[in-house]
């Protein structure tokens, strides 16, 4: 079966000039609505054509009409970047975990809004029954807000999507009774959650000045989030957030104990776990001398299940380690009933490598990341299965998965 599938590609890619059936395909797809008869002429006449084309290669294969729905969407290099998926994995993707900021949208590329091309790939899978887990640092609010105004509200309330929200301190489902709204924050033991409250009460009261106008705490349920008030990327957004690090750094170790050297302490574990954050202390000549081995172990305790992450010039945020992304989509994936997961997942950043290194060493799941993505995200990506896709480009990813399934349906 391998051989044969393989052949009839070569064929297909061949014999076949398949960009204008692509062509077609992406006109009737994203076709606007439009009150206009000529419009809808042209729209029919697209459409008459497109299967026209079709039929042409549906009569030449075994498994014509699969590989003509493939031909529509992946040249010739997707569609055997799929192929190779299905052979290396020999089986289908059952659920796409998705991060949305730099990931599905790009501001660099698309506005700030997810393009309509992944919009339509994603009702695509929606249509063919995939559960569809978006993953996500954003509030709930936010996340409902434009996955409804992207998707409608019919896909978003199907039961078939989840939204993990806030890295993974909450997880909703519409349409699963009582799972539908997961607080998993709840679970924490309240020695956590007594040091978010005590930071989230002082957060913005205490802040400098600068920070107060520089940045503004994301609305969250739980995680503290500073978020710059300037451009994402831009040098203000740099200096914003670099402060509110070593704010956030000091304020955590208030909350943890009272010792004159908390503040040392904190900046030296969180210096020795993350390089990104011992990067900018180093940068504000405030890197501690104080080993970890200096720091009693009450407070290391505390500190090891409490995550300070540092995005540049994007985000500070204080988070459980105990509660992630990993958590959010082993929750989401339990409340839709998939028990034997082999998932996509796509992701830009340090929250989303922990879900692929997951997908990977539990064998569930491939990997994807934009051009753009941290390092650590793009090794990882690059030492598994090279998948790659250039910014504002999430569609061309989604279109090599939707093919992999297209291809293990063939019996």
């Amino acid at each position: 079966m391998e051989t044969q599938q393989y052949d009839q590609l070569y064929q297909l890619y061949t014999e076949f000039d398949t960009q204008p059936l692509r062509e077609y395909q992406d006109f009737v797809d994203l076709f606007p609505p439009l009150d206009s008869r000529v419009a809808l002429t042209h729209w029919q006449e697209a459409s008459n054509e497109l299967e026209r084309k079709k039929t042409d290669i549906a009569e030449m294969f075994t498994d014509g009409e699969t590989l003509a729905e493939i031909a529509a969407r992946a040249d010739r290099d997707a569609a055997f970047t799929a192929i190779d998926l299905y052979n290396k994995y020999g089986r289908s993707v059952n659920a796409l975990i998705l991060d949305v900021d730099e990931t599905l949208r790009s501001a660099g590329g698309t506005d700030n809004e997810i393009p309509r091309e992944t919009l339509h790939v994603l009702t695509e899978f929606h249509d063919a029954g995939m559960p569809i887990i978006i993953c996500t640092g954003q509030t709930l609010e936010n996340v409902k807000g434009f996955m409804i105004q992207g998707l409608g509200n019919e896909i978003v309330h199907s039961g078939n999507l989840s939204i993990v929200y806030e890295a993974g301190t909450g997880v909703f489902t519409p349409g699963h009774g009582s799972d539908t709204k997961q607080l998993l924050y709840e679970s924490l033991d309240p020695a956590v959650r007594d040091v978010f409250d005590e930071i989230r009460g002082r957060v913005l009261p205490d802040a400098p000045s600068s920070l107060r106008r520089g940045c503004h705490l994301q609305g969250n349920e739980f995680n503290v989030t500073l978020k710059p008030n300037f451009e994402t990327g831009s040098d203000r957004a740099e200096a914003v957030i670099d402060e509110g690090l070593l704010y956030l750094l000091d304020l955590l170790a208030d909350a943890v104990c009272d010792a004159p050297e908390r503040h040392e302490w904190a900046r030296s574990y969180y210096a020795a776990v993350d390089p990104e954050i011992k990067s900018v202390l180093e940068s504000k000549e405030c890197l501690p001398t104080v080993a970890i081995t200096e720091i009693p172990d009450a407070v290391i305790s505390l500190f090891d299940r409490i995550d300070v992450a540092y995005y540049h010039a994007d985000a500070a945020e204080i988070s459980s380690r105990e509660l992630n992304k990993v958590a959010g989509v082993e929750a989401a994936l339990s409340v839709l009933g998939i028990t034997d997961p082999f998932v996509t997942v796509m992701g830009d950043s340090k929250s989303d490598l922990r879900v692929m290194q997951w997908a990977s060493e539990q064998n569930t799941g491939l990997a994807a990341a934009p051009s753009h993505a941290s390092e650590g995200v793009l090794s990882h990506v690059r030492e598994t299965d090279e998948l790659v896709f250039d910014r504002g480009k999430s569609a061309d990813m989604l279109r090599i998965i939707y093919v992999l399934n297209l291809l293990a349906a063939i019996q």
